[in-house]
Parts: structure tokens; sequence; C-alpha cells
């Protein structure tokens, strides 16, 4: 009998592929990874993980591929932890007649004008935008929405070039890296100019049409959207879990999702929840470890449930608070040396230390979630311990960074998070 086998899409290389693969080995599966550069994931070698080497970007050569593995092994599922090649995981699972997402509603999604549009369309309440393809058409848009703004790029993920501008010299030189060379584009350039709405920041997670819970996070500093900390579930009332349930599901339908995972990030504003973003997919970074952390659900092993067919399990185990916190360097630079992270994974509570960047290794920050140089994550009964815990692991933590050399003049520093 031939073995049984998941098949996975790489992404990102920072993403949640390490989840899904053991999730499949747990399941009893054979993970086998479809990648453009299988090289650029430790976890594949690490583990001894079958990674072949294939064009994704190719529906033809994905196919191609699948159907030969499909002459070897008895292919169960095809999926992906990532948000670039969801749409193609769709694709692939019409052609060989296995679940999976609709791909059109995943292309439409990942259109972030596109998905404003449909979301306006259905009354889903969104902040104020306007599409731009040049700085004149920029700058009128930021003039008609009223400062401050968010620029952002139409496609992309983590992130990547999204800045809050406060006034026109910000508006204007974030056009210029945006359209000027420096942002790497997966299409032709377009930039979502936004209003800029106010309020804490929540994440709902979702599976099928059912709100798992909804974490509360927080921003380093401006201009940027990059997380500092995480926190699940969110302190909310009754009422303001069931208004972002229901705006919720209102995007669920006006996108043609509710097939397997989705993230929606909201600001509650005066006017209550405002819609900032719908994720076609499960929320990438810590997400799925927190989840599990605090209600015992493995969002990861329940998508791969639904993906091969099988019944999935939402059912909460138990209720802790759950938290994540990220170490964010104030500047570029060679990171001399990391350390404490041992001493912060023995604090009471604390469930995983993670460090991103090696030693003596170089790095630039573009102000997306790659700036983080490791994360923190801790569960406790409550959410002031869940923070206290958080804080506590971080501050036995530091870091000495040497600035990259100006005229001369080099200076070494040591970093607290």
């Amino acid at each position: 009998m031939a073995r049984r086998a998941l098949i996975l899409l790489a992404g990102h290389p920072r993403g949640n592929g390490p989840l899904y693969v053991k999730a499949t080995q747990r399941l009893g599966l054979h993970p086998i990874v479809l990648s453009a550069n299988p090289a650029q994931y430790d976890y594949l070698a690490a583990e001894e993980i079958e990674a072949i080497r294939v064009d994704t970007d190719s529906l033809d050569a994905l196919i191609h591929k699948c159907s030969r593995l499909r002459a070897t092994y008895d292919i169960a599922g095809i999926t992906s932890p990532e948000e670039g090649v969801y749409a193609t995981v769709g694709k692939l699972c019409r052609h060989f007649e296995l679940p999976g997402p609709n791909p059109a509603s995943i292309e439409q999604c990942c259109d972030k004008f596109v998905q404003r549009q449909l979301l306006a369309q259905a009354g889903v309440p969104i902040p104020a935008y306007r599409l731009a393809t040049n700085a004149t058409d920029v700058e009128s848009s930021a003039a008609d929405i009223g400062l401050p703004v968010i620029l952002k790029p139409v496609v992309g993920i983590g992130s990547s070039g999204v800045r809050l501008c406060r006034n026109a010299d910000e508006v204007a030189e974030h056009t210029t890296y945006l359209l000027g060379g420096k942002h790497i584009w997966s299409s032709s350039p377009r930039i979502l100019v936004e209003e800029f709405a106010q309020g804490p920041h929540f994440a709902a997670q979702i599976m099928g049409n059912e709100v798992i819970g909804v974490a509360a996070c927080d921003f380093g500093p401006p201009p940027h959207f990059v997380f500092r900390e995480t926190i699940f579930p969110a302190q909310l009332t009754d009422d303001e879990n069931k208004r972002i349930g229901d705006v919720s599901r209102s995007c669920l339908k006006a996108l043609g999702l509710g097939w397997g995972p989705t993230c929606i990030e909201f600001r509650w504003t005066k006017r209550g929840p405002i819609v900032i973003e719908v994720n076609p997919r499960l929320s990438a970074g810590t997400s799925p470890q927190r989840v599990q952390l605090a209600y015992g659900v493995d969002l990861v092993t329940e998508h791969i449930k639904l993906v091969i067919g099988e019944n999935w399990d939402l059912r909460r185990r138990h209720s802790h608070v759950a938290g994540a916190r990220y170490l964010l360097p104030d500047r570029d630079g060679t990171l001399d040396w990391i350390s404490g992270d041992s001493q912060a994974a023995a604090v009471p509570g604390v469930a995983e230390v993670k460090l991103h960047v090696e030693p003596k290794t170089p790095f630039v920050r573009n102000g997306d979630e790659l700036d983080a140089i490791g994360h923190v994550i801790a569960a406790t009964s409550s959410f002031a311990e869940t923070a206290a815990t958080l804080q506590r692991a971080v501050d036995l933590i530091s870091w000495s960074i040497t600035p990259f050399p100006t005229t001369g003049d080099e200076e070494q520093c040591t970093s607290l998070a």
C-alpha cells in the first residue's frame, strides 16, 4: 500500500512551516515540502524532511510534480501555511479533486484594494481608502482622506512597505521609497492610501465560520507596524466579543471565505470595530502556539485534518492567557552577542524563548515582521500575570549591536528589550 503523504508548499522562511511538518507527522502522514529554494529552510535538513525543488510560481510545474508524486504516494492533501502560495494551493486541490480553499476568494482577498471594495459593498466598517499608482495620486489621495494616513502596497504580507505618514513630507518620502526601486514588488506597483484608524488593535483567529478567540496586539514605535506584544485572549466584554464576531462573519461572507483558517485584524475606534485587514490563512508568527496554550486547540493540526477530509475538533480544553513579546532592536548593525535566553526560558510560565538571528550577523531593520530578532511566549492563569511573566523574561535578555560604520565613527552599544 502506498504511503499516505501531505504536500506542503513552502513560503516564508520564518513562517509556520515547522509546525505544519510536525503536525503532519503526528497525524501519521509523510510530509513532502515543495519549494523554489529548499536550502533556505533550516528545519528541512535538520529533520531530514523530504523536500523537492520546483517553481512554486508555476501552476503547471506544480501539477506535473504532484502528478509524479501520486505515482509513489497516496496524496492525502495539499496545503500551505503561507498566504503567498495559498491561492495556488486552492488551484492544485481543485485539479486533483482534494479538499481546499476557493482560489478565486483567496486571490481577491490578497489584493487589498479588491478586498476593500468588497467589504465596502457589503457595508463592513473599514477605513477610508484610495488606490494610487504614482506620486501625484498618492499626494491627492492623502489630501482627500486627511492626514495622518497609512501607505501600504496593495499586495504584500508581514507589514512590508506599510508606514504611518503624519505629514506631507513623510507621505512624499515613503512614496519615493515604494516607487523608487527600494521596495520589492511582487506585482505592478499599486499603493493603498488609507485613513489611520486610531484605537486598540485586535486580531480574530477564525476556523471555518467560528471565531476561536481574539488577541490584543501592541506595536513598537511608529511609523512602522511591527508587533511588540500580543496576548490571547484579549480583555474584552461579551458585547465587544460579539461585535467583533459579527463583523468577522460579515467579512467572511463578503469575501467568499469560510473554509479553513482566517485572521482578521481590527482597530477599536469611536465607531466600534473597524476592519484593518482580512488574511485568508492561519495567522503567522506565534499565534498558533498562543491559541494552543490558551485553549488547548491546535489550529495547525485541525487545519490539516480539514485538508485531508477528516473532521476537526475546535473544542476548548482549558482557559489560560498566553502572550508573546518580540525582541526589537533599536538600531541597524551587526549583532555581536545575545544572552540571557536560557535564563528567560527558566522563568515560571515561559513556554518558549526563540532567537532568530545568530551572533556576528549583520541586519537592517525594514519596518516589518522580520525586524524581530527573537520572541518569548508565556502562559498563565491571568492577563496581568502573563504580562508580568513576559516582562520578567525579556528583562533577562540583552544583546550588543555594533552599528555599521559611518564616516569612520563606530560605536558599540547594549540594547535591552
